[in-house]
């Protein structure tokens, strides 16, 4: 009985550091490939795909991530009836976009985002925002960074908009929370 845990533990280490080499590998690689071309080259999308179904194999049996977050600070600064006026006016006006409201998790080891308040083109993928996230905290290459939507990674290859459609808050946002490689760990 004793070994079998053992093995179980051994196992979960040993994903958590499979999925920590593939995601810096990806945004390595993105960044690499962002920067010089604007483009995504096949190599990047197949270590994505890569990273992804070995994330869904991981999360799919319980798609919780233990995440130690506070309500977040837009929410309880703006009342409800405010943030919903504020949505619908952003949607009425763009159309084409998405409010998205980003926030650092609370016991995260990264630095502070400029501003919560993001316009996201409706065909931006998850890992290109992830890619502006990074940029607007000035996060290091060579540091992981980790975006959750209702306590979830989103899969990099999909769009904001379906993000958006299947995780927008009673208030019209989208909220998205990010947080450093160590903070936080999965649960099985």
């Amino acid at each position: 009985m004793e070994k079998k845990k053992k093995k179980k533990r051994d196992n979960i280490e040993a994903d958590e550091k499979f999925l920590s080499f593939f995601y810096l590998l990806y945004i390595y690689t993105f960044e690499i490939s962002y920067n010089s071309s604007l483009i995504l080259t096949t190599s990047t999308l197949s270590i994505t795909q890569i990273q992804f179904n070995f994330l869904g194999s991981v999360l799919d049996s319980s798609r919780n991530v233990s995440l130690a977050m506070a309500k977040s600070s837009f929410k309880l600064e703006q009342p409800l009836e405010r943030r919903r006026a504020e949505s619908a006016r952003i949607r009425e006006k763009y159309a084409d976009r998405i409010p998205v409201i980003v926030e650092k998790a609370e016991r995260s080891d990264v630095p502070d985002i400029d501003k919560k308040k993001y316009l996201v083109p409706a065909d931006l993928n998850v890992g290109q925002f992830v890619y502006v996230v990074r940029k607007r905290i000035k996060l290091s290459a060579e540091k992981a960074i980790f975006i959750f939507v209702n306590n979830t990674l989103p899969p990099s290859a999909a769009l904001m908009s379906s993000i958006y459609e299947e995780n927008k808050d009673e208030d019209g946002f989208l909220y998205m929370t990010y947080s450093g490689e160590n903070t936080f760990g999965l649960l099985f």
